[in-house]
């Protein structure tokens, strides 16, 4: 039975055993769709990622990131840490790299050098905004009271620059105390048009250094996500429409309640293409091993 070697990071952290664990296989060449989405499952985590082939040998790899339920189209903390991954291995990383995914070309930008190396990724898309949801809908989903909901800022709504969240900014205190809601969040999902990833929420509130943030999904595999890059970069592209101004950059705490806290770095800038975002970190490696499949 074949091999396949895997390694783990703990990804938007500096510190081993923080931030959003990754499970990468570098080179997963001829494993199917259905193999691929077993050894997610496996994993556990909150997603693992794919490297394979190019369709364009312009680019660095075709990455395919899968939760233990489903395939995404883009996710942020998978192609930070695949990149981190794959450049730890290279005898001189470029300066970019550029990832086929089915939301389209990421590009993946580095700095620094070895241990101290980070990489920011461009979101794939420019923001789109969806349906705006009822603020005691969010209230219900979150376990939290409608005051709790604010919307001087911005509506909850569905927002993405390549994968949908619900975003939702609450009072300050309230993304602690937040407890997803499973029957709630079914009924959000039969009134509303989200995506095909489940009733992914994610919240936010304002703290001195930038955001505190958090991501449940429990109907998309995710109870909670200890670190969201897909949903940072639509937060910050969500929060530049609001704002009115030409550009903004935003630091994001997140995972704390887990035990594994995180910190991401966020901008976003208006464009002639629309709102594009980015997002960018750190990464630790962790374990190494080997797949039989």
């Amino acid at each position: 039975m074949p091999e396949y070697a895997f390694e783990t990071l703990d990804v938007f952290t500096t510190t081993r055993f923080g931030g959003n664990p990754l499970a990468v296989l570098p080179n997963a060449r001829g494993l199917d769709t259905a193999t691929l989405q077993a050894i997610a499952r496996e994993f556990a985590l909150s997603e693992t990622s794919f490297v394979l082939p190019p369709s364009d040998p312009a680019h660095t790899a075709l990455l395919r990131i899968f939760t233990p339920a489903a395939e995404l189209a883009f996710a942020g903390h998978p192609t930070v840490g695949t990149a981190l991954a794959l450049a730890a291995a290279m005898p001189t990383p470029p300066a970019t790299l550029t990832f086929e995914m089915l939301a389209g070309l990421v590009t993946v930008m580095f700095e620094g050098d070895g241990p101290a190396r980070t990489a920011t990724l461009e979101a794939p898309q420019a923001l789109t905004l969806g349906e705006a949801i009822p603020p005691e809908t969010i209230a219900a989903c979150a376990g939290l009271a409608a005051a709790d909901v604010l919307t001087a800022t911005h509506a909850p709504v569905v927002a993405g620059v390549g994968n949908p969240f619900v975003i939702a900014e609450l009072a300050p205190g309230a993304v602690g105390r937040a407890t997803p809601d499973l029957s709630a969040m079914r009924e959000a999902l039969r009134r509303h048009t989200v995506g095909r990833w489940g009733f992914p929420l994610y919240v936010h509130e304002r703290t001195a250094a930038g955001r505190h943030v958090r991501m449940f999904n429990p109907l998309g595999g995710i109870a909670e996500d200890p670190a969201t890059g897909s949903a940072a970069v639509a937060l910050a592209a969500l929060l530049l429409h609001a704002s009115g101004e030409d550009a903004l950059t935003l630091e994001l705490g997140q995972g704390a309640e887990l035990g594994r806290p995180s910190q991401l770095y966020t901008s976003a800038r208006r464009t002639p293409e629309g709102i594009r975002a980015s997002v960018g970190g750190a990464a630790v490696a962790v374990m190494r091993g080997m797949i039989e499949a």
